[in-house]
């Protein structure tokens, strides 16, 4: 853990709000899966269903990733973050903003209030964006996890830049092609681009270093890099011009490779390991990049490689982004909360204390088994999530949304105690 710690670390009233709010967000997502009328039965592009998925993606995954990335560009990039008051104004300015678009799209207002919400939404990411790129500029070295990073925030931009401009094509009508067109392109930019470059870009720095393995071969990190950028070019100029299904296997095939060198580097970061036994928040790390290969077996019917019969599509695509957005990330941030919310805290509360007193462990700051259950309980609503959406029962996804409202209060209650925790000194 000592690879968090650095003097050029922000305050850490910059990094907290972000996992409060996402936290918040978290058990709003079950509150309206258990207010959908079950949209999980439902087409994947109603307007409910977008709402709960934006929440997820923006108030929860990457409220929670700009908070962390905060503290990690440091770490990362060697220099501080540009600008402490740019970051606290886009957190509030994007929490705003989440909470407009997702009222527009539940309340189906794509053509009145959606568009302005989109625009807002935009312009608080470029906040975000220009504030890393400028933090980017000072770093005095380019590793190859600050390439992951910095081409995760280009494609944020870029995936912004396309919902945008699909919410202005509501009230306008300017785009040449459906919104479902667009909307897979927006999608796959942001699972892809933005969530994938930037978890490995954070993975490979993270990982090993809460392993303690060395000597790893980073040429395979570079080789992902190549892949996955190849696969994303391939995919944005095949659906902007000629939309052909053999390009898209040959993006799909592109990113494939470049997973697979991204999770070969990580397997032998886990064979090498010094510390052996793993705890709740690596167990949830193991668990998150185990399930990345469940999207990929996916996406392989809904390009129908495998052939389905039609009616089982809209729930293949439903899958995939379950397994995407709760199977892949939110099963990571779960673990990675544990591993560096705990350790910024301390940080802030014991670092000039180091030496002179006996201090508590950043892993006593929560309680482990608050934790436990919570893991448990998370493993249990992806099994029943994903068996109800593939049979449509109804029932099994009703008890999914509870536990993940159990999980969801579990992780609040965890969250608050480790940043609610008062300073212990040895008497």
């Amino acid at each position: 853990m000592q690879g968090l710690q650095t003097n050029n670390a922000p305050h850490p009233s910059v990094i907290i709000p972000h996992f409060i709010f996402a936290a918040v967000s978290l058990i709003g997502v079950a509150i309206l899966l258990l207010c959908s009328e079950n949209a999980l039965l439902q087409v994947y592009f109603s307007g409910k269903m977008i709402a709960i998925t934006h929440l997820t993606i923006l108030g929860w995954a990457s409220m929670i990733i700009f908070g962390a990335l905060y503290q990690l560009i440091p770490v990362v990039f060697e220099t501080s973050l540009y600008s402490e008051r740019l970051a606290k104004v886009t957190f509030y300015s994007l929490g705003g903003s989440v909470l407009f678009l997702c009222y527009s799209f539940w309340t189906n207002s794509f053509a009145v209030l959606l568009p302005y919400a989109a625009l807002a939404t935009f312009i608080s990411l470029l906040l975000f964006v220009i504030n890393v790129f400028l933090s980017y500029k000072k770093s005095p070295r380019n590793k190859i996890e600050s390439k992951f990073i910095m081409m995760s925030i280009f494609w944020l931009a870029a995936t912004e830049l396309i919902g945008t401009l699909i919410a202005f094509n509501f009230k306008f009508n300017f785009l040449s092609e459906i919104h479902l067109h667009y909307l897979k392109i927006h999608a796959t930019v942001g699972f892809v681009g933005w969530f994938l470059f930037l978890i490995i870009g954070v993975g490979a720095t993270l990982l090993p270093m809460f392993f303690i393995s060395h000597e790893l071969n980073r040429n395979w990190l570079k080789k992902s890099f190549v892949f996955l950028n190849l696969g994303m070019l391939v995919m944005l100029s095949n659906g902007f011009s000629v939309n052909e299904m053999s390009l898209e296997i040959v993006a799909f095939s592109f990113s494939i490779l470049g997973i697979v060198y991204f999770l070969s580097y990580i397997y032998q970061s886990y064979k090498k390991r010094l510390r052996k036994k793993l705890d709740v928040g690596m167990r949830y790390s193991a668990l998150a990049m185990a399930l990345l290969v469940l999207p990929i077996l996916i996406f392989t019917v809904v390009l129908k490689v495998v052939p389905i019969a039609d009616d089982f599509v809209n729930r293949a695509v439903i899958l995939y982004g379950f397994s995407v957005i709760f199977g892949f990330v939110t099963t990571l941030i779960l673990g990675q909360t544990y591993k560096t919310l705990p350790f910024i805290v301390w940080l802030h509360k014991y670092q000039k204390l180091v030496g002179k007193t006996k201090t508590p462990l950043p892993r006593e700051l929560y309680s482990e088994k608050i934790a436990t259950a919570q893991f448990y309980s998370y493993f249990l609503c992806l099994i029943l999530m994903a068996i109800g959406i593939i049979t449509q029962l109804s029932i099994l996804l009703t008890i999914a949304s509870y536990l993940l409202l159990l999980v969801g209060v579990l992780y609040t209650i965890n969250v608050m105690k480790i940043l609610l925790h008062s300073t212990k000194k040895a008497a």
